[in-house]
């Protein structure tokens, strides 16, 4: 089985403006397909630099002498940029979310698809697990959590059937979790429901939004005057972070202007006003790709 189907991969490598002998960062390695095309462009001289927290990613290590592969979170890259003396960079591209290998692996605990403990993380090395965060945190928890981060309507409900659950014995696994939350889903339609709930966890699980933010907020010190930033995301949480933070500097409040009216300095400007959507053939092929939005921004 493939390790991960890159989504939008063209469009992503072709929005990065490659130059040979330039330095480059895919900060979601994963399957390596965004790496392998980027190589493909580099030229003799160019450098690229991979991050990815996930153990299993480094199974996929390209063997070329361009590349280097860093097992931490993106979050930290610019420490490790600089430790290895390779900024300012030419282009960075995110891809963001879950791999396909962590859906397939039962045991990550990533898929309603299977039955296995409630695991979520990316990175084994990290503490925080989905089973710690149901049985542990409190019902305003979880509320926060599942309508934050899951845009779950019935979030209160949701909570307080865990609360109930948990009372009983210990949430260890998908399927005892599954059974726990069953009835807070409409008919027919439980699948979607459990997608938005796991999705929560993980982003909780793992502070996905926070090292985006992170990520994003280190760009300007990262990326070159005239390079480019790509990031790929699959809901509308990251999305909009990647949005605002590309139109304003930050992730809300209003753009900050002079006594002019003039924008005060952002430091990236849009490169398409609308992000790249896959086309059908691409979502037919590879229904994961539904969901994705790609975006490119250029140092200013």
């Amino acid at each position: 089985m493939m390790y991960h189907e890159p989504v939008l991969l063209m469009e992503s490598i072709e929005a990065l403006g490659i130059t040979a002998g330039g330095i480059y960062v895919d900060v979601t390695f994963g399957g390596g397909g965004h790496s392998k095309e980027i190589l493909k462009r580099l030229g003799e001289k160019g450098k690229l630099m991979a991050f990815d927290r996930d153990r299993d990613a480094a199974e996929n290590l390209i063997s070329d002498e361009r590349f280097m592969l860093i097992g931490h979170n993106y979050r930290y890259a610019k420490k490790f940029l600089r430790y290895h003396d390779a900024l300012p960079v030419n282009g960075l591209i995110a891809d963001l979310g879950i791999s396909s290998h962590q859906i397939n692996v039962a045991e990550r605990g990533f898929s309603i698809r299977y039955d296995a403990e409630l695991d979520m993380r990316m990175s084994r090395d990290t503490q925080l697990t989905a089973a710690d965060v149901v049985n542990e945190y409190s019902e305003e928890q979880l509320v926060f959590l599942f309508s934050a981060y899951g845009e779950v309507r019935n979030a209160k409900r949701l909570a307080g059937k865990i609360a109930e659950a948990r009372k009983q014995k210990t949430i260890k696994t998908i399927r005892d979790f599954k059974s726990a939350i069953e009835s807070c889903a409409d008919r027919g339609m439980e699948n979607q429901y459990y997608a938005k709930v796991f999705q929560a966890l993980r982003i909780e699980v793992n502070d996905e939004l926070g090292a985006l933010k992170d990520l994003l907020m280190d760009c300007p010190g990262l990326i070159a005057k005239g390079g480019r930033l790509v990031v790929i995301s699959y809901h509308s949480l990251e999305d909009r972070l990647v949005k605002n933070f590309i139109a304003k500097g930050k992730f809300e409040g209003e753009v900050e202007r002079d006594l002019y009216g003039n924008a005060a300095d952002v430091p990236f400007a849009a490169v398409n006003r609308k992000p790249i959507l896959p086309g059908e053939e691409e979502i037919k092929k590879n229904p994961r790709a539904r969901s994705a939005k790609l975006r490119v921004a250029e140092r200013t």
